[in-house]
């Protein structure tokens, strides 16, 4: 085990909201203090004020305290009422906890969607994009004040909510867009859909297939597949009667386990920033990667210690970036010389472990989901592309909560679990490598493939993937054996491409209802750090 004194923190709170948050979040192990020659016995009630308490970067942590705790993942951990103590385990599995325990987590407990119920904002009849910020204002204000004694209504907001109905029907567009050109009359429409909230996207989209496209409409099969038990309630409530093509399975998308043979519509709007990272830091003088290790002492206290890597999902991720070429967080210059190194080293003060990186190992899963469950999936995702106010490291996460109807950041991730939102960009350039890659590594032997129109006896064996041209199109996948493009030849699905938030609006939405009458447009002009795959 690797301890480096400046990995290890403890919760580092902003002043302005210390004196709640020392209360709450912090430690509330009993203990026995003594002041002068009287002793004074501690409520128990009262937990020890370390809201501004940090082991020293100067010091080395003592690596027996981690040694024989036992090791717990967030599966694990599922059925847990209580975070856990005594205990260590990978970051991934520490912020899945922190955010999807069922018992604890945020998710489940805390989070709650901003929801104009009903209402949508009259575009036509404002002035500019300031008046539309003053109304979103108010309808966040209707959700009424934060109480004063424990943590704040966790609110947020989605562009799905502010522009609905006019962003889920751009969505809807996209959608059926590719559906009439591929699939339309042979194929019945399917569309998956996780993290899907209140339903207002999914609402959306099948109210403008049902008004717009009828014919469309009634092939239609929308599933939704949600982690949050209260949300499937509600999105059951809200969908059901309206739409009863909708189902909803209450289920981790990582614990998905049933194969969908036909070609279906994969949508991921808003979920994957909050997909659980896990750390990697390298050791700079043999290059050796290091895993980040949460530990949790009897006190509930944090701590992060580093160990050669041996988990199989952060093993793949490393050797899947190494083949795709994507750069590494030591650089080309320190890498490519040792005695660079050791000249690096040798400086006063020097770390001996590169700045911690943030990799998306539970985004590595989902690909791997789609893979080997929607093997004719198209996927449409979009997400934040680059975020404010993150903690340190590259690739970091955001770290907040709300108190008295303010956004509280953090310094640190180490913070109680449940209370704390924490959310990543994505790198959608590196993200559509790393999905085309697995994509293409598709498990063909033994799939279990519906015969239908448009496919054919034939295999792409049999006639060639490239019997039409002398060099096959670089935009274009391996075709699938058997499956067959709609004009009968075995052309592969063309390749996934990013676009940002108002090229992709641009294409597809109607942006004369999101029109201002000073001429803006605010569901091109909000959301500068979102991106799309599709």
């Amino acid at each position: 085990m690797l301890t480096l004194g400046a990995a290890s923190t403890r919760c580092l709170w902003k002043r302005p909201a210390h004196n709640f948050l020392r209360r709450g979040f912090c430690s509330t192990t009993p203990r026995t203090g003594t002041t002068k020659s009287k002793t004074v016995k501690i409520d128990p009630n009262v937990p020890r004020d370390k809201w501004n308490y940090n082991v020293s970067p100067l010091l080395q942590l003592s690596e027996t305290t981690s040694l024989d705790l036992p090791i717990v993942t967030a599966n694990s951990l599922a059925t847990a009422t209580e975070p856990p103590r005594g205990v260590q385990m990978l970051v991934r599995d520490f912020i899945e906890d922190s955010l999807y325990n069922p018992n604890y987590g945020y998710f489940p407990k805390q989070a709650t969607i901003f929801n104009t119920d009903d209402s949508t904002v009259d575009f036509d009849s404002m002035r500019d994009s300031a008046e539309f910020q003053e109304e979103v204002a108010q309808k966040y204000a209707a959700y009424g004040a934060d109480k004063h004694d424990g943590p704040g209504r966790q609110l947020w907001h989605t562009p799905t909510e502010l522009f609905k109905p006019h962003f889920g029907r751009a969505i809807a567009q996209c959608l059926v867009a590719e559906y009439l050109l591929k699939y339309f009359p042979y194929e019945d429409f399917i569309i998956y859909e996780i993290g899907a909230g209140n339903g207002t996207l999914a609402l959306d989209i099948l109210n403008f297939l049902r008004d717009d496209y009828p014919e469309v409409y009634e092939r239609t099969h929308y599933n939704i597949i949600e982690i949050s038990g209260s949300l499937v309630q509600l999105q059951k409530k809200r969908l059901r009667q309206i739409h009863p093509n909708v189902r909803v399975t209450h289920k981790s998308i990582f614990h998905w386990t049933i194969r969908e043979p036909a070609p279906c519509f994969f949508v991921a709007m808003e979920v994957i920033d909050n997909f659980a990272h896990d750390v990697v830091r390298y050791d700079l003088k043999t290059l050796e990667p290091y895993q980040g290790v949460v530990t949790v002492d009897s006190q509930g206290d944090f701590e992060t210690t580093y160990t050669p890597v041996s988990d199989p999902l952060i093993i793949e991720f490393l050797h899947l970036r190494r083949r795709l070429k994507h750069s590494s967080p030591v650089s080309r210059l320190l890498r490519s010389s040792n005695i660079l190194r050791k000249l690096y080293m040798s400086m006063p003060f020097a770390p001996n472990l590169s700045k911690e990186e943030y990799i998306p190992t539970r985004l590595l899963s989902l690909l791997r989901t789609l893979r080997n469950y929607f093997p004719r999936h198209r996927l449409l995702l979009s997400d934040f592309s680059s975020l404010p106010e993150t903690i340190s490291g590259i690739n970091a996460p955001v770290v907040q909560t709300r108190f008295r109807n303010i956004t509280v950041p953090c310094s640190t991730l180490l913070v109680r679990q449940g209370f704390f939102d924490i959310f990543f960009p994505t790198n959608f350039e590196q993200l559509r490598d790393m999905y085309e890659h697995m994509i293409s590594h598709h498990h063909s032997s033994g799939a279990e493939m519906r015969t239908t129109p448009l496919m054919t006896t034939s295999t792409t064996m049999s006639l060639g993937e490239d019997f039409f041209s002398s060099s096959r199109s670089s935009d274009r996948r391996s075709p699938l054996d058997g499956v067959t493009s709609a004009s009968g030849l075995p052309v592969g699905e063309r390749k996934s491409s990013v676009f940002t938030h108002s090229e992709f609006m641009e294409t597809y939405a109607d942006l004369s209802k999101t029109r201002l009458l000073n001429g803006e447009n605010p569901m091109l002009d909000f959301y500068k750090n979102v991106k799309f795959l599709f």
